[in-house]
């Protein structure tokens, strides 16, 4: 005899409206996709109550369903862990193709480094698009330790290493002088500034990951400041910032001795500053 397993019923259409419109009365402006979502990750009707009730309750919908869509990846996303954003893709594609036209990308092994890595995506992206073998030697590093565990876990199967530390102070010190790309999603939302974003980053994202500083730019001088001790000559410094911020980045970029230039993607609403260390003498960048 075979056993059959109970399919899970579909929820009404009446059910379905009623989630949508529970969404949208709390501000979720994708109500109905979200909707789809939620029901889509639930396990039953019990889950689905629990995932709507955080949500209507302004938890990020990546944080409730434990994922985000990400250049093409699921991403884990755990409770306290700033959410990768669809901007920092621009971040992803800029860094793959830096490194495939520097010298790091015409063969060999380049190593990547991504800093303030958070849930690691971006990581995670570039080490997936790298072609292998060779593939990269990855490295990921944040100051918190809750952000640490979960890039370790969406990391695991790139062989790529998670450091914990305040920015460079976590990366190895055999580093040094060797990193092809350097690719930096660091806070950069003026302190001023945090108090009117939106509830579900404000409340539920960690501070540390918002804050650059009063004019945002703070952690930027400082990652441009020591740059050039862990780059490769001709190595490549990216630096996701906003729009009004690009010339602060640009310039800590240039005081550090890098070559700075300002991407822009309008598609995606996406800043990023990138700075190159100088060849040495009678090399290629």
């Amino acid at each position: 005899m075979r056993w059959l397993l109970p399919v899970p019923s579909r929820p009404s259409a009446e059910r379905v409206s009623e989630l949508v419109a529970r969404l949208r009365a709390a501000g979720c402006v994708f109500a109905e996709e979200e909707a789809e979502l939620l029901l889509a990750e639930a396990t039953g009707p019990e889950h689905v109550e629990t995932l709507v009730t955080r949500r209507a309750a302004g938890e990020p919908l990546e944080v409730v369903v434990g994922w985000a869509a990400f250049c093409g990846l699921r991403v884990g996303v755990d409770p306290g862990v700033f959410v990768p954003r669809r901007r920092t893709e621009f971040l992803v594609e800029l860094g793959l193709r830096e490194l495939a036209s520097g010298p790091g990308g015409s063969g060999g092994r380049p190593v990547v480094v991504d800093l303030c890595c958070g849930t690691g995506a971006v990581g995670l992206a570039v080490a997936t698009a790298w072609p292998a073998p060779p593939g990269v030697e990855l490295h990921a590093a944040d100051v918190d330790p809750v952000a640490v565990r979960c890039a370790a876990r969406n990391l695991a199967g790139t062989g790529g290493h998670v450091h914990r530390g305040d920015l460079y102070a976590a990366l190895p010190g055999e580093l040094a002088g060797r990193v092809d790309l350097l690719l930096v999603n660091a806070p950069y939302v003026p302190t001023g500034e945090i108090a009117f974003m939106p509830p579900e980053a404000r409340d539920h994202e960690p501070h540390h990951a918002l804050d650059g500083g009063p004019d945002g730019v703070e952690v930027h001088r400082a990652v441009a400041a020591e740059a050039g001790r862990w780059l490769r000559p001709g190595g490549r410094l990216l630096i996701e910032t906003g729009g009004h911020q690009a010339p602060l980045t640009a310039a800590a970029l240039r005081d550090a001795g890098l070559d700075p230039r300002v991407e822009t993607s309008p598609e995606l609403e996406a800043t990023v500053v990138i700075g190159g260390r100088p060849p040495v003498a009678g090399g290629t960048a």
